[in-house]
């Protein structure tokens, strides 16, 4: 298979994920049936423009859309008031229409930030992503979850507003650092967790292919991570019910990337990871699960060469107590009472409040410990 289609059926917010190498050089004839006039306004950051701007508007110009792009810098902080502020004023200067279309081109951040703008701009105008990393592909760019974050959390404001359409390239996943690829990978090994254990198994076979720069392995984990994620959208698209099993492993995680200044010391797919392994080590303390799931979660993590422990953070970090009062600031609390997205099995994911605080802290006390 060298290409695939996911349709994320949402009525008339529908949308297909295209996944397949070289979509960037084709960009223009992808987008062109969307198109007003034949112009778009990309959003972008540094390190991707670098690498791969020429190459999109190479591609828009070959089906004959010109383009106009704004260079943000790289990292999480650009997801924040300025930068957004700055996005939003750029684009009102192009004068961009409610019929146009705006260009999220790179990771998370940009992907998050520009849907963002887009969904604000003239009270919405339509966008689509064009996502870079893996982690992008395979989570942030499907689902139309937008926003920024706050000094008191991440993701904390924003808005669902979902894409015209996805471009999966898979090419440029070989751009990508080993270590910003594995992070990616911490989102496909949590589809297999939260959701399926056929996937997970397969996983643990082609993983170090993959990563190794296998692009069939690379196409066929991206399009079942989407296929996954668009059934999920399907059935709860703002996050009333099912899809906040998209969140095993990031209770954990946003605390961890408030502790270490959401910086390159810990990598949003990284902290997801750890995320996973401590949710499953803690669905074993709570009787939902054998010792043994925990322990082959932990074992594919350090298979593939992945963070897995708190005692993988470099630096330091707060107590358990102080891990904790991060977590109260994450936006699955709901009537003052933290959801945990906990585990009967790999494969087996579910919501729940009814977690003792005590649990948490005594596994977040010991995972401290471990690291000394």
């Amino acid at each position: 298979m060298t290409q695939a289609t996911v349709h994320v059926p949402l009525e008339d917010r529908a949308y297909d994920v295209r996944i397949a190498p070289g979509l960037i050089a084709r960009a223009g004839a992808e987008i062109t049936p969307l198109l007003n006039r034949p112009r778009v306004f990309v959003l972008t950051e540094e390190r991707v423009a670098g690498l791969h701007l020429e190459a999109l508007r190479a591609g828009l110009a070959a089906g004959g859309v010109s383009m106009d792009a704004l260079v943000l810098p790289p990292g999480e902080s650009t997801k924040s008031w300025p930068h957004f502020t700055r996005a939003v004023e750029w684009l009102l200067e192009q004068k961009v229409e409610r019929k146009d279309i705006v260009v999220a081109f790179g990771g998370g951040v940009i992907g998050d930030l520009a849907g963002f703008a887009a969904a604000v701009l003239r009270r919405g105008v339509r966008f689509v992503q064009i996502p870079t990393s893996l982690l992008a592909q395979v989570d942030s760019s499907v689902g139309g979850k937008t926003g920024i974050n706050s000094g008191l959390g991440k993701n904390l404001i924003g808005a669902f507003h979902q894409p015209s359409l996805v471009l999966a390239d898979i090419s440029v996943l070989g751009t990508l650092t080993p270590r910003d690829f594995l992070a990616g990978y911490g989102e496909v090994q949590k589809y297999g967790l939260l959701g399926d254990a056929a996937f997970f198994e397969w996983l643990e076979v082609n993983g170090p292919a993959m990563a190794a720069g296998d692009d069939a392995l690379r196409l066929e984990a991206v399009r079942r991570s989407v296929q996954m994620k668009a059934d999920i959208v399907e059935r709860d698209e703002t996050e009333q019910g099912d899809r906040a099993l998209l969140n095993l492993g990031h209770t954990f995680c946003h605390a961890l990337e408030a502790a270490t200044g959401y910086s390159d010391r810990l990598l949003h797919g990284e902290g997801v990871a750890i995320g996973c392994a401590l949710a499953f080590e803690l669905s074993y303390r709570l009787g939902l699960v054998s010792q043994e799931e925990p322990s082959r979660v932990r074992e594919h993590l350090a298979a593939m060469g992945m963070k897995k422990d708190l005692a993988d953070i470099p630096g330091d970090l707060p107590d358990a107590d102080g891990l904790l009062d991060l977590m109260g600031q994450d936006k699955k609390v709901v009537d003052g009472q933290l959801r945990f997205i906990l585990a009967r099995g790999i494969g087996a994911a579910f919501v729940t409040a009814d977690v003792p605080g005590d649990a948490v802290k005594a596994l977040l006390a010991e995972s401290l410990c471990a690291r000394r």
